[in-house]
This record gives structure tokens, sequence and C-alpha cells, in this order.
């Protein structure tokens, strides 16, 4: 069975899944590659260079480098998607590719080295590499759809509304529950228990 850190580590990168793909849901399709100049990249580029990352960094990630020979990171900064339709597809087959193996792996291997680009990481620190990475781009991505999006819907306590927010949860016994725990769990509202960003 998984330990702690491993169901902690799985929830997380749910949770900015989720934000991400709450943000996707609001945007028209012109916003997915709106850029504000050619340095800066568009949500289209953002999730292609996060495809690419895990697909490299995930695939038989105990025995082979995370640096995969068939990754084309240049390429992933690039207007390589030209549809919504494929944006999803590839932000989805991303995540999946993440999960499962997040999914596979157990307690003893957390100790086991991986390597990424020669350079040597134990399997937690490899987690935690990528824990860090991925919401840094989905915080891009948030920021952007915020932006574009035509009426924005809060992804965390809309404005106005900390109080009550803090009074509701302060209101409740204390308990030790994941703080994503009301955005995964489909039998609890998305709307009335959100977390900060």
């Amino acid at each position: 069975m998984q330990n702690d850190y491993l169901q902690s580590a799985i929830r997380q990168f749910e949770y900015y899944k989720l934000l991400g793909d709450k943000t996707l849901a609001q945007l028209p399709d012109d916003a997915l590659f709106w850029q504000y100049n050619e340095e800066s990249n568009s949500i289209a580029i953002l999730v292609n260079h996060l495809w690419g990352n895990m697909l490299s960094r995930w695939t038989d990630f105990l025995t082979t480098d995370g640096e995969k020979e068939w990754r084309d990171r240049e390429g992933e900064f690039t207007d390589a998607i030209q549809s919504r339709d494929e944006l999803l597809q590839k932000w989805e087959e991303g995540w999946r590719v993440l999960l499962a193996t997040l999914s596979s792996l157990r307690d003893e291997d957390l100790t086991k080295t991986i390597y990424i680009r020669n350079q040597g990481h134990s399997v937690l620190e490899a987690i935690n590499r990528q824990l860090a990475h991925y919401p840094y781009h989905i915080g891009q991505l948030v920021f952007l759809g915020k932006m574009l999006a035509t009426r924005w819907t809060s992804l965390s306590i809309p404005r106005g509304e900390s109080s009550q927010y803090n009074a509701e949860k302060f209101a409740q016994p204390k308990r030790r529950e994941h703080f994503t725990e009301a955005y995964l769990n489909p039998d609890q509202s998305m709307s009335t228990d959100q977390s900060t960003l």
C-alpha cells in the first residue's frame, strides 16, 4: 500500500490538474493560442510543454533517463498544437502517464535512484522536482486564463468571501484530511469548499 507521501503527492498533482481543467473550460478557443509577444507562451504552448515533459519524465520512470532521446523539448515551445481537441488530448495524455506511474510506485521505490540528464535523484526528489515544476506552469496558465476569459469563475475563495469561508471552516470540528479533499471528492461541492491558490 502506498504511504502518506505518495498519496499526498498524487492528490497535489490531481489538484493542479483540476485547476488547469477549470481554466481551460472557461476559455474560448482563440484564447488558448493568444501570446502577449514572441517571447511569451500561449496556453497551448504551456500545455504542449507540460505534455512533452510528462511523457519524458514518467514513461519507464524507474528504468530509463527522464530526458528521453525522443523528446523534442525545443519543439514544445512552438505553435505545434492547432486545435482545442488536440490541446485537450495532449493535456489528458500527459496527466494520465504521470498519474499511472505515481499510482504504480511503492514505499520501497522512494529511495531508489533515477536519472534526469544523467543527474541522479531519489524517486522522492524526482517527484518533488515535478511537483514544483508543473504548478509553476499551471499558475501561468491560470493567470493567462483570468486575463483572457470573458467571464472568470474564481478557482479559489472569491473576493469578498474570505470571512464567510473561514466562518464555515471554523464551524466544523477539527479533523485530519488533505486540503484537496473538497476538490477531489465528487460528493462535495467545489463551489463552497475551495482552497486558496
